[in-house]
């Protein structure tokens, strides 16, 4: 497993956990990241991430891609 943070543009990854406190969880969770879910990395600013989750595209900060593991 690695965080979110780490993987490549293009690549689809399966959620593995979502680490962090129980709001940040919550919070991920409202947002389509869930354990087993599909996410892509749709680009990298300086760790910065915009995901595409569940159809969705979602912009996530280092911070919160570090605790998502895929």
């Amino acid at each position: 497993m690695m965080p979110l943070s780490f993987a490549e543009a293009g690549e689809e990854m399966t959620i593995q956990s979502i680490g962090g406190r129980p709001d940040v969880r919550q919070h991920l969770e409202t947002l389509g990241f869930v354990p087993g879910s599909k996410v892509t990395v749709v680009s990298s600013i300086n760790g910065n991430l915009i995901v595409n989750v569940k159809d969705t595209r979602v912009a996530v900060d280092k911070s919160l891609a570090n605790k998502i593991m895929i």
